[in-house]
């Protein structure tokens, strides 16, 4: 799934997603780690895996979008 970045807290590792559907959509550490990502920026366009649905969706995984 894609979304963009949203918000990024480097020092907690954590921060937020919006879907395509301008739904915000939180990341914990681990999922930010998972990526093997080292800094993320407002507006870039990342690959999320995601666990569950609805109010129970949660972010396993935040890389960059590649072509």
């Amino acid at each position: 799934m894609q979304a963009t970045s949203f918000t990024y807290d480097s020092e907690t590792r954590t921060g937020s997603v919006l879907l395509d559907d301008g739904t915000p959509v939180a990341f914990d550490a681990p999922a930010f780690d998972a990526g093997g990502l080292r800094l993320l920026r407002p507006g870039q366009r990342v690959r999320i895996e995601t666990e569950g649905e609805g109010t129970a969706l949660r972010i396993t995984l935040v890389t960059l979008q590649t072509l």
